[in-house]
Order: structure tokens, then sequence, then C-alpha cells
């Protein structure tokens, strides 16, 4: 039997019904309700699936229905009418009808309404008026995707994930996945969540008869924790693969009670065998550009709605970073150029002391006038991995900072000398022995190699123009905040 027109359609979403010529193909509507408009002898009800911004308005004319069978099927169970009646706003529906062309403006077609189904009922539906506050939807995080701000944040998340594995894939470069747990500290920072076993609510009553537990008898026979990044293990796929890169969660103890800080956040890291400081520099300028041009290829109605409601000029900002030259500099010339303007800042710049975000802003708004690369840090700010320069002051290393924002990528070369790298964890107090499979790599086929992070949330932030971070992740994680 031939498929009708009816059922090929029940799979269509919003976002294609949108695109259809309105010649009067039966559709089928299924999603949230967003409005409720009643006239003398109209309903208009407004639906939205999330498969796009806009929803698409449904109307209903009240005076009797035409009784005969819609595509000839069996009629809902629930009167049109009364199903109308009582209709709230958040309610699931499902209402069959007719595309034709809109008569209102701003949108081209519209639902002629023939029956309504409800699926779930709203009572007490708590996203009642048009604008909440963003503290107010973090408190119902389960919520808030229902919202124009968060549904085209998720959407425009999506769309960035997708370009990333897009961008890389195209380039010859590996997907790998990293352990989630760990016994190494990337960063050295130390600012890790410990995962265990071990009873410490019964070590702690027993008084630990003043030893420190006893890490051998737990799951995995030592300390371990939940990782601050994929870049070790990236790097052993790459002395293999040549070409990797990782796309996960990451996770940092830091009681940081700001806009740019989650607990639990996601990277984005690739990975460059037989790859310099320039090669990685490159790299990160195309991606960051790649990223920022898909979004405004294929997120335009939503970047329109954070460019009105959000932040403005933010499309034109992207566009204009698309477009842009990056300026190279090094941390040197960098600190010297702040240096000569010190009275604008709280934090008075210095040579060896890290870039603010006040520093940032000012070097790629004021100084470059669009995206700046800062290279050759000094040692003491940079993680123990990074390849020294010759002077012995300074490592390869590199910053991306945008406008607006400040640094969104950060990576450097790899030390690939075996007897540097191990000097140098030495210096900073490390346990080479912890790190034994980590200077294989150098004994063994060693290489130069290079890569970067990208924190995925804050380039969600940049392109939305969302204030605070906790906003571009489904459930932001930060110190006490874990509700849902």
């Amino acid at each position: 039997m031939q498929e009708s027109r009816y059922t090929s359609l029940m799979v269509d979403l919003i976002k294609d019904m949108l695109r259809f010529d309105p010649e009067g193909q039966p559709v089928v509507v299924r999603g949230w309700v967003r409005t409720k408009r009643e006239l003398k002898n109209l309903v208009f009800v407004e639906v939205n699936d999330g498969s796009c911004f806009a929803g698409i308005q449904c109307a209903f004319d009240k005076t009797p229905f035409d009784k005969t069978p819609f595509d000839k099927r069996e009629e809902t169970e629930n009167a049109t009418d009364e199903t109308l009646s009582t209709l709230r706003t958040g309610a699931s529906v499902e209402i069959r009808g007719y595309l034709t062309p809109s008569p209102s403006a701003g949108q081209r077609s519209e639902v002629s309404g023939r029956e309504i189904r409800l699926i779930g009922d709203a009572e007490n539906y708590p996203l009642q008026k048009k604008r909440h506050s963003f503290e107010f939807l973090r408190e119902i995080a389960h919520l808030r995707p229902r919202t124009n701000t968060f549904g085209a944040v998720a959407r425009v998340r999506g769309a960035l994930a997708y370009a990333a594995h897009d961008f890389f894939q195209k380039k010859s470069f590996h997907y790998i996945h990293t352990p989630i747990i760990t016994a190494n500290d990337a960063e050295g920072a130390g600012a890790m969540f410990q995962v265990t076993t071990l009873d410490m609510e019964k070590i702690a009553h027993d008084g630990g008869q003043g030893k420190p537990p006893d890490f051998h008898t737990d799951f995995f026979g030592k300390k371990t924790f939940l990782t601050v990044s994929g870049q070790l293990e990236a790097e052993t796929y790459a002395t293999a693969l040549s070409r990797v890169y990782t796309f996960g969660p990451t996770f940092r103890a830091e009681n940081s009670n700001t806009a740019r800080h989650l607990a639990e956040f996601w990277m984005v890291e690739p990975e460059m065998a037989f790859a310099d400081l320039r090669d990685n520099m490159a790299l990160a300028e195309d991606f960051l550009k790649s990223l920022l041009a898909y979004a405004l290829d294929n997120c335009g109605e939503d970047l329109a709605f954070f460019d009105a409601h959000v932040e403005k000029g933010i499309v034109a900002a992207l566009e204009a970073v698309v477009d842009a030259r990056f300026t190279h500099m090094s941390y040197t010339d960098a600190v010297k150029e702040l240096e000569r303007h010190a009275d604008r800042f709280e934090f008075k710049p210095s040579w060896g002391s890290d870039l603010q975000s006040e520093h940032e802003k000012f070097l790629t708004e004021k100084v470059a006038r669009g995206p700046v690369i800062v290279t050759d840090y000094p040692k003491e700010i940079k993680a123990f991995y990074m390849k020294m320069n010759d002077d012995g002051k300074t490592v390869r290393a590199m910053d991306v900072l945008t406008p607006r924002l400040g640094e969104i990528i950060g990576g450097s070369q790899r030390e690939d000398n075996l007897e540097k790298l191990e000097k140098r964890m030495v210096e900073l107090g490390m346990k080479t022995e912890h790190y034994w499979w980590y200077l294989d790599l150098r004994r063994f086929g060693g290489a130069p190699h290079s890569g970067f992070g990208m924190g995925f949330d804050r380039l969600v932030q940049y392109v939305t123009g969302m204030a605070n971070i906790r906003d571009v992740i489904p459930y932001p994680r930060a110190a006490g905040l874990a509700e849902f």
C-alpha cells in the first residue's frame, strides 16, 4: 500500500514545515504550547517543538467544524472545542491541520487547525511570564530549555559541537576518548576532585588512628581523581596516529564563584606530531574562525535573537573575527605595551605575572583592535610540559585572545627533550615516577609535537553573548551547585 502524505509528514518538525510551500498540504504538529489567544471566532495557539527558534501559529475556527474525518482517520477522543477551552501554556499537544499562507507579518505559513489532542497538561506551569531572570531559571534548570534564550543556547551549542568534529575530521584528525578518571594532574595545579570507594565517614568516625587512609585498598589501588585535561593521554596517541583530538568533560575543584568558572566543563584538545608552535598557532586561528563561520551560517535565527536581546552587535563582532588577521605578539612585548598604560588597570602589569582579563581585553580591543595570539610566556606561570626556549626563561606557549572575552584558547609546543622535561619536573617538585609513561614518549621515538585546549563552554558564551558561563551548559556544576 502506498504511504499517505499524512503518514510521511508525521516525522516533520516545525523547522521543516516553515520551509514548505503553504499549499494546503496536511501536517501534524507536535510540541508545547507557548501562547493561546482567543478572538470572537478564532483561537490562535502557538506551538514550539524546539527544532528552531520560531514556533508555528495554529488557527482554529470556533464555528462548527466539518466533522469529516481528517485524511480518513478517526476523530480524536477529546473534542477539539473542549480541548481548546481548557488549553494551558506549557501543555504538550498534537495538532492536525493544513499549511496555509499566514496573514501575519513575519511568518510565511501557519496551520489551519482541524483537530487538537492534549498529550500532557501543564497545571501551575512556572514559565508563564514572557521574561524571567537567569538566576530564577537556574533554579528550574530542567525547564529552562523551553524558554527562547535557553532553547537558542542549546541549538547553538549543538551546532558548535558538530562544527568542531567536522573541522578536525576534514583535517584527518582522529577522535579519541581520553579517561575521565586519572592518577595524574595534567596541569600541576592540584585543584582536583578525588575519586574513591573508601568509606570516608567510617574512617573519620574511627579517628583514623592518626594514619592517613590506605589507598592501596581503594578501588584502583592508588589515589585517583577526575581529570583536568585529556592532553597527556592525547599526546600518547598523537605520537602514534600523528593527529588526534579529544572532546569531553573535564573537572577543576577551584572554589571560584564567578561568571567565568565551572567545576565541570567541556574541552576540545587537538594534538599534532611533527608540529611546532607556528603550526599550532595556525591551527588555532583556523579552528576558531571555522567555528564562528559555521555558527553565522547555520544559526542565523538564534544569533539574531542574541543580537537583539542579549548583546547588541554580537553578530557583527563575530563576523569581524572571522574576517580578521590575528595579531601575533610576544608576552614580553605585550607587557611593555600594558606597562605604558598601567594607570588604566586594577592589576598592575609586570613581567613574570600572568595576564589578567582586563589586560587581555585591552590588548585586543585597544592595541590590536582584533584577535591576538600572545606567545613565549615566562616558564614560572606555565605548565611543566611546555617546551623551553633557548633563553631558559620562557616557554613556547600561546594564548589566543579575543575582544570581549579575553583568552579562549591556550596551548604550546610540548617539551620533547627527555632530559629537559625531567629537570623541569624535578624543579617543580613533581614525582617523575608517576609520569613514567609520559616520559616514555620521549624515550621511544620522541618527536616535536604541539597542541592546545579550548574551553567549549567559554566558546558558547562568546558566540551567544551570555554573561554567565553557568547559562551556556545544560546543568552547571560550581561550588555549592549540583541540584540537578
